[in-house]
């Protein structure tokens, strides 16, 4: 029987966090559901994508979804061992998207934490209920400049509260700085 492992790897951007995952993911062996949480709105996010998708293992199968990820693993993962969440941070993004830019600046925070708030719950039941190791990348996005718009600190702390929530279901937690990784020890709780 494969031991199951669920990890966190958190860091700012171009941090080294997918490359990581990725490492890890193949350090895990057998076969690995990648889930692809980002969405092309532009040429350049297509271009990211399509460079994200060629440094992938071929063999890899990969899920695009961008809301209900922890239903839609449920669904595809099969027989796969191993699957890598890339990442909490667009997944965020297309909950915000799903309001119009009118709306969010007036929508209720209420709102907006009421839908990340299940979105991670579901992704943390899954987790549960799936017999495969669980990589999961996002963003650190609480450590620089307070945002300007009323809907960047929404989007910033709503994050804060997403990583905290996945942080206290996992097994490991990886800060990654300049492309190296740096675990992180829980406090134990009584």
């Amino acid at each position: 029987m494969r031991l199951k492992i669920s990890t966190l790897i958190i860091g700012g951007a171009r941090s080294g966090k997918s490359c990581f995952a990725q490492e890890l993911a193949r350090k895990l062996g057998g076969q690995v559901l990648f889930v692809a949480t980002a969405e092309a709105g532009d040429p350049e996010m297509r271009q990211r994508i399509d460079e994200h998708r060629r440094r992938r293992p071929a063999d890899w199968r990969t899920l695009e979804a961008t809301c209900h990820i922890g239903h839609r693993i449920e669904q595809e993962v099969g027989s796969a061992q191993v699957v890598v969440v890339d990442c909490i941070t667009l997944l965020l993004s297309n909950i915000f998207s799903q309001h119009s830019d009118q709306t969010l600046e007036q929508i209720e925070e209420s709102v907006l934490e009421g839908q990340v708030i299940a979105e991670i719950n579901e992704l943390v039941e899954c987790m549960k209920r799936i017999d495969a190791s669980v990589i999961i990348v996002s963003n650190e996005v609480g450590l620089g400049l307070v945002p300007v718009s009323r809907v960047g600190r929404l989007y910033r702390d709503l994050l804060g509260k997403a990583n905290q929530m996945l942080a206290q279901c996992v097994d490991e937690v990886f800060l990654m700085v300049a492309g190296l990784p740096t675990k992180i020890i829980p406090v134990v709780k009584p």
